[in-house]
């Protein structure tokens, strides 16, 4: 048994395909920032989908990690709604 620590990140043993994997790992990244900012502001999920322009589920559904539910191009918008500037290195 190896006692070296293990590079590979969850999403690249959760996809074999290595593009899927980073953007699995984006949308991962994106959501917990947006989760943050949400609650930071202290928002309802009813006023945080009003400002998102998105349904209040679509707010829950991102609360709660449902990653598969997302894509990327609509965390992007989540995110721009509420003032903040994606970058991607």
């Amino acid at each position: 048994m190896s006692t070296e620590p293990s590079t590979i990140s969850v999403w690249d043993a959760l996809e074999s395909n290595p593009q899927q994997a980073a953007n699995l790992r984006v949308r991962a990244a994106l959501m917990r920032q947006i989760s943050t900012t949400l609650s930071e502001l202290g928002l309802t999920q009813a006023e945080a989908a009003q400002r998102c322009g998105v349904s209040q589920p679509r707010i829950s559904q991102l609360m709660n990690g449902q990653i598969a539910s997302f894509s990327l191009d609509a965390l992007v918008n989540i995110a721009a709604a509420l003032g903040q500037t994606v970058e991607i290195r």
